[in-house]
């Protein structure tokens, strides 16, 4: 029996006081991981900048952040991943963003993490969460080595519409069989998405989505006082 109810989350800020992508780009310069750990550092805060400002396209996330899976054996990211969840992730999800997701889970709800970074970074996140879906954008995988290169339609802003339903209907679902559909998120890049759902839910906002919230009768809700990602 299909669930009554849909409940999406967004990642980054959202369900973590952080943004994981950043974080695995830090974590891999800092670690010596990365080429030159200070431009690599330069063009993290970079992309920080023009997301928080709604200015990044996916490609120009994908040069970087992808690029930086490209470098590496899949046997080498395995390994570094494993501790990047142990040393950053895992301390930082915070019981009320397990609570949420889990009274969900318990409603019986189809629950999906939908996430613009890539799913070699969110998988093992969603598992910690206990999320069993995941919309990510995914990274190209070709002959046992990332290529650097987006595989199919990018999971971020009009893209995450798009892979919703793509993944609702390859279940033979669709957004409109749901009479509730939650979509929670703190990006005023998750507007194409919030403005589908039957419950958009303004989680943590930055100040723009905070303020298109209020504006339009939103739900927010704040899981955790606001912590910058460290960019010393």
């Amino acid at each position: 029996m299909t669930s009554r109810r849909l409940a999406l989350f967004d990642l980054d800020h959202t369900l973590l006081p952080l943004d994981s992508d950043y974080q695995w780009a830090d974590y891999l310069a800092r670690t010596g991981r990365a080429g030159d750990p200070e431009q690599a550092r330069r063009q993290n805060d970079d992309l920080m900048d023009r997301y928080n400002r709604g200015e990044l396209t996916a490609e120009q996330a994908a040069e970087f952040m992808l690029g930086l899976l490209a470098a590496h054996s899949p046997f080498d990211l395995a390994d570094w991943h494993e501790e990047f969840m142990r040393e950053v992730i895992r301390p930082s999800i915070t019981d009320d963003a397990r609570a949420l997701v889990q009274s969900h889970l318990d409603a019986g709800d189809l629950c999906a993490i939908v996430t613009a970074t890539n799913s070699f970074v969110t998988a093992p996140i969603a598992r910690a969460f206990g999320v069993p879906h995941l919309v990510a954008t995914d990274a190209e995988y070709l002959r046992g080595r990332y290529t650097g290169r987006i595989l199919g339609t990018p999971s971020f802003k009009e893209g995450k519409v798009v892979r919703v339903n793509d993944w609702l209907s390859n279940m033979g679902l669709a957004l409109t069989d749901f009479p509730e559909s939650f979509f929670y998120s703190d990006s005023v890049n998750d507007v194409p998405l919030l403005e589908k759902v039957t419950r958009p839910i303004a989680a943590n906002p930055s100040p723009t989505l905070r303020t298109i919230a209020q504006d339009r009768g939103w739900q927010v809700i704040d899981l955790f006082d606001h912590m910058e990602d460290s960019k010393s």
